[in-house]
């Protein structure tokens, strides 16, 4: 009895997520993260800063894949989801005091590949 009990459980846990919450197949998809359309200039460099002081944003310098359009919408979507995709993927890593957006369309575009 107590190892079908044991089997039940192992069971249980191995259909949750770490949260505890159920595991779905959108856990699985590819996510990025990009600023909110509604963010204010302050918000989207602050979020560039923080951003690019704990991920690597070359790819924003200036005649680089990612550069152009040069505005901060652009820039803090790219450097967001740098930070996002580094470290780890987890929701509260696109935050930003709420300014981030997890989205499952893919948001490159010509060379700037979100990885």
């Amino acid at each position: 009895m107590a190892k079908a009990a044991f089997s039940l459980i192992f069971l249980l846990l191995s259909f949750t997520s770490g949260s505890g919450l159920p595991v779905t197949a959108v856990d699985a998809q590819k996510t990025w993260c990009v600023a909110k359309p509604s963010s204010d200039q302050a918000t989207l460099l602050a979020n560039i800063n923080y951003a690019c002081s704990h991920a690597d944003c070359k790819i924003l310098q200036k005649g680089c894949p990612c550069f152009d359009p040069d505005n901060l919408m652009n820039h803090a979507s790219v450097a967001m989801n740098l930070y996002y995709q580094s470290h780890g993927r987890n929701h509260w890593n696109c935050d930003f005091r709420n300014s981030g957006l997890i989205v499952i369309s893919d948001p490159s575009y010509s060379n700037c590949i979100y990885a």
